[in-house]
């Protein structure tokens, strides 16, 4: 039982770092990441207090949250999704017309 507290308290911990990276990242990949971990950490603390508690009732509920976690992560990177690399070659592209078109 002691030992089941204590790395509840370690999820705890590691939830919290993730939560300081998230706020202090320096990208907004970094940012995702980060709460991608606070959700996976979540899920994981849920099933540790649920074993402590010592029935099974919140497994489902785990499994639900980590399969919001997911496709809340794969919406924000949809959302983020940077396209500068598109950008570049089409400037490129566009500055190598213009050359093209003085000469």
């Amino acid at each position: 039982m002691i030992s089941l507290g204590i790395t509840a308290v370690a999820i705890l911990v590691v939830i919290g770092l993730a939560l300081v990276r998230a706020f202090l990242g320096p990208t907004i990949y970094d940012r995702v990441l980060a709460v991608n971990m606070v959700g996976t950490k979540t899920v994981l603390l849920i099933c540790v207090i649920d074993f402590l508690g010592g029935n099974g009732d919140f497994l489902d509920v785990a499994l639900v949250y980590a399969l919001i976690n997911f496709i809340g992560v794969i919406a924000m990177l949809k959302f983020y999704h940077d396209d500068s690399g598109d950008a570049e070659s089409a400037q490129a592209q566009n500055s190598t017309l213009q050359q093209e078109e003085i000469l």
